[in-house]
């Protein structure tokens, strides 16, 4: 038999799509929960929660250690949960309604700055230019390369299949998260590296029948999330990056890089493929730091011009 989690998980991965990686995320979080009030999913009686369970529940969390960012999003997974119940007439009221979320430090998303950016691929282009770079140095190259030059989820990147692709890579057809779709347009440079990488499996003769992945394993299987994003740290290691060296830190950059250069916020969001204007509004806090940055160091009122 069933729990209602059970059902709640076959709810959210069947009807709303989830990820494979969200849906874990929501069993982890709601299960703490459990766990914490004793119960185990069978005999969970969620009529019997009440908002000061759920008090003393974030205050247990917090004398963990937990960040506010971490128990918000347990909160959220516990509501969405009970959201689900509710609608469901399995119980007559939410109590996570009366729950605020814990108030987070707001921090920017990290980047690697445009100069440092334009160092790192004129290597991994040189990488990809030497006739005797093996299969996995060139797509090791082209994983950054892409993820730079697109801004696509760490998710995104490894679903890619060939087919995905208009006629000659000039567009690749996305869908992202909640099964929203997008359509990224592909540079003729990355285009041109792309027919490279594509090249190179051809002449190592490594995919495997049927397969229809982009980027690859050595033995012609889909390339995992977890060896992409070592790919990318070990890389960006050997490149020189300091601080956070992540897939999700090349995606930071190619939205800060672009709002930068003057993109609107608007293409951005659709770029990036964020349902919300406002997720995406954290970029203009970034390209504001750039701007104090530049008149420091540039315009004569600048702090670093005046004098002591």
């Amino acid at each position: 038999m069933a729990s209602l989690l059970d059902n709640y998980i076959s709810y959210i991965e069947g009807t709303r799509r989830y990820s494979p990686n969200t849906t874990k995320s929501y069993r982890r979080d709601i299960s703490m929960l459990l766990e914490f009030l004793g119960v185990d999913e069978m005999s969970f009686e969620p009529s019997l929660l009440t908002p000061e369970d759920i008090r003393e529940w974030i205050m247990a969390l917090s004398e963990r250690g937990l960040k506010p960012s971490s128990i918000n999003r347990m909160l959220s997974s516990c509501n969405s949960f009970f959201k689900y119940l509710q609608h469901g007439n399995m119980i007559a009221g939410n109590p996570f309604h009366a729950i605020h979320s814990l108030k987070t430090p707001k921090v920017l998303p990290a980047f690697i700055p445009e100069a440092k950016m334009k160092d790192v691929v004129t290597e991994l282009e040189e990488d990809m230019d030497n006739g005797d770079a093996e299969f996995c140095k060139i797509r090791d190259a082209l994983i950054i390369l892409f993820l730079y030059s697109t801004g696509l989820r760490l998710a995104e990147l490894v679903d890619i299949n060939r087919d995905d692709f208009t006629g000659g890579f000039r567009e690749l057809h996305v869908t992202g998260k909640g099964d929203k779709e997008r359509i990224i347009p592909i540079v003729p440079e990355l285009r041109s590296r792309i027919k490279e990488y594509i090249a190179a499996i051809k002449r190592s003769d490594i995919c495997i029948y049927g397969e229809k992945a982009l980027f690859l394993t050595y033995k012609g299987k889909r390339i995992s999330r977890t060896e992409v994003y070592r790919i990318v740290k070990r890389q960006l290691t050997l490149l020189g990056i300091q601080g956070k060296r992540s897939p999700h830190v090349l995606r930071h950059t190619f939205a800060t890089h672009l709002m930068n250069d003057g993109a609107d916020l608007r293409e951005i969001q659709e770029l990036l493929g964020h349902s919300s204007l406002s997720t995406t509004q954290v970029y203009t806090h970034n390209s504001i730091t750039r701007l104090k940055e530049v008149y420091d160091a540039a315009h004569p009122r600048g702090s670093h011009n005046k004098k002591d």
